[in-house]
């Protein structure tokens, strides 16, 4: 796959680990990519970060803002597909470290009619504050490096760090859509179109991007693993408010029980927003 790609990144207000996440990707060995900063009203230390960031990137670095009321990440992720340029979107959270092949990798496991799943490891509150206090570059560590820190306690598991050409394996989970997070996740743009992207409908943290797989299994798009390849680096936050979560759980379960494949508010109800939305290039 030739195609550029658009890397689309979640952030809200974490300037430091934002910063990281621009550096990795600013030394990707895969240079035909623009990246989309989906920013749900963050403040001007943000925008101006991403300012500094723009002549250092070497690639498009586009800023897309909406104002603050909540967690709405499902809201501000479909205003960023509709300014990309990209055939191909890899979602991408502004806490996830990328290491130098990620954006190759993604193209490699590019298929017309399956979309991708990555996975992470977590790294710990004190690793983190270690690596973005001293500006270290972890996405260049070893293995043994890594095994190193996971007996000192400082990521949760190394597996997602190795690489194994698993070939058609990749595809024994087709109709799977558990354990696939937005943070790593790689989808075209012709099918994020067909299901009408992610549904706004999603208010408060959690399932959204787990009810947009579901309907891309419903419209016929199958899932392919892009374990022991793609995994990111995701650094310590606290724990997101899960105040909305019975209500999420009660939207995804329709979901799941229907056939439905079209967000309820998606992609096409963007142009009608009143709020104030801002797009930086």
């Amino acid at each position: 796959m030739s195609d550029l790609i658009s890397l689309i990144v979640t952030t809200w207000n974490r300037e430091d680990a934002l910063d990281a996440v621009l550096r990795s990707l600013a030394a990707q060995s895969d240079r035909d990519f623009e990246v989309v900063i989906a920013d749900d009203g963050s403040g001007e230390a943000t925008a101006s970060l991403i300012a500094d960031w723009v002549p250092r990137l070497g690639r498009p670095l586009k800023h897309v803002w909406q104002e603050h009321r909540g967690f709405r990440a499902a809201e501000i992720r479909n205003h960023a597909i509709r300014v990309s340029q990209g055939s191909y979107c890899v979602f991408l959270d502004g806490d996830c470290v990328a290491r130098p092949d990620f954006v190759a990798v993604h193209r490699a496991l590019a298929e017309p009619g399956w979309f991708v799943t990555g996975n992470r490891i977590l790294m710990s509150e004190t690793l983190t504050a270690k690596v973005l206090r001293e500006r270290l570059d972890p996405e260049h560590w070893s293995y043994r490096e890594w095994v190193r820190e996971r007996g000192r306690g400082g990521i949760n598991r190394t597996v997602p760090l190795m690489r194994l050409p698993l070939g058609p394996l990749r595809k024994l989970r087709f109709r799977a859509w558990r354990g696939a997070r937005s943070c790593n996740l790689g989808i075209w743009r012709s099918d994020l179109d067909r299901v009408d992207g992610f549904d706004c409908a999603y208010q408060g943290w959690g399932r959204e991007d787990s009810d947009l797989l579901v309907r891309l299994l419903h419209a016929g798009v199958k899932r392919k693993d892009g374990v022991f390849a793609t995994g990111v680096l995701h650094l310590w936050h606290p724990a997101a408010d899960r105040a909305f979560l019975p209500d999420n759980d009660c939207k995804l379960d329709e979901v799941r029980s229907g056939r439905r494949a079209t967000a309820l508010h998606g992609l096409s109800t963007m142009g009608a927003a009143i709020e104030p939305l801002r797009v930086r290039a």
